[in-house]
C-alpha cells in the first residue's frame, strides 16, 4: 500500500476492509470486531469533507443513523477521512470537537468515538514505538461505537483490561519486515 499522501481516496474503503481483516481481526486486536464484521453490521463510510463543520455534520448524520437503526442491523460505523486531518496533530486536536459534538447532542454515555490514524502516537511514546501500531490504520478513522456494546464487551468473559498490553506485545513481536509489510503506511 502506498504512503498516505499518494494513495487514492477511491480505494479508502477497500484499504480499511483489508486493515480490519488482516490487522484488527487477523491479529485479534479487538476480540469484539470479528462477529459484527462477519455479520455485516459494520458500516464503513468514506468522508470527502474538507472542513471541520462539514465533517461534524457528517458525524452527526452517522450518529443519528446509529440512533435510528437497531444494533442487530448496524452495530458500529467507521468514518474514513480521505480529504482532511492527514496530520496526526490536527487529527488529535479535532477529537476534542468530536467529543464536544457527542456531549452537545446528548449522546454522552450512548456513543463513544475510537481513533485510528496512519501516524497514531500514544502520549509518552516515540513515533517508532511498536505499540503505536495498535491504533495505526491506512486512513484517519473516527470509529463510532455504541456504549452499550462496549459495556457488554467489558462484562464478557474476556479479560478486557489485558487487551492493550497483549496487543502491544503482539506488535513488538513482529519483525521489522513484518511491520513494513503489514503497515506500509506507518
Amino acid at each position: 500500500m502506498p504512503s498516505p499522501s499518494s494513495r487514492n481516496p477511491d480505494t479508502a474503503e477497500r484499504d480499511v476492509r483489508l486493515w480490519l481483516e488482516r490487522i484488527v481481526i487477523g491479529f485479534n486486536l479487538c476480540p469484539f470486531a470479528g462477529l459484527p464484521y462477519r455479520n455485516g453490521t459494520v458500516r464503513i463510510v468514506t468522508s470527502e469533507s474538507t472542513t471541520p463543520d462539514i465533517l461534524l455534520a457528517e458525524l452527526r448524520a452517522e450518529l443519528n443513523l446509529l440512533d435510528e437503526t437497531p444494533a442487530t442491523e448496524l452495530e458500529t460505523t467507521l468514518v474514513v477521512l480521505t480529504k482532511m486531518l492527514a496530520k496526526f496533530d490536527d487529527y488529535n486536536q479535532f477529537l476534542d470537537e468530536v467529543d464536544d459534538l457527542v456531549v452537545a447532542e446528548e449522546w454522552d454515555g450512548i456513543y463513544q468515538v475510537a481513533s485510528f490514524h496512519p501516524d497514531y502516537q500514544f502520549a509518552e511514546t516515540r513515533p517508532e514505538d511498536a505499540g503505536n501500531l495498535t491504533n495505526r490504520a491506512p486512513w484517519p478513522i473516527l470509529h463510532l461505537l455504541r456504549e452499550e456494546s462496549v459495556e457488554r464487551a467489558i462484562k464478557s468473559d474476556l479479560d478486557v483490561e489485558s487487551i492493550p498490553g497483549r496487543n502491544v506485545a503482539k506488535m513488538e513481536s513482529l519483525t521489522p519486515e513484518e511491520r513494513r509489510e503489514l503497515f506500509p503506511w506507518a
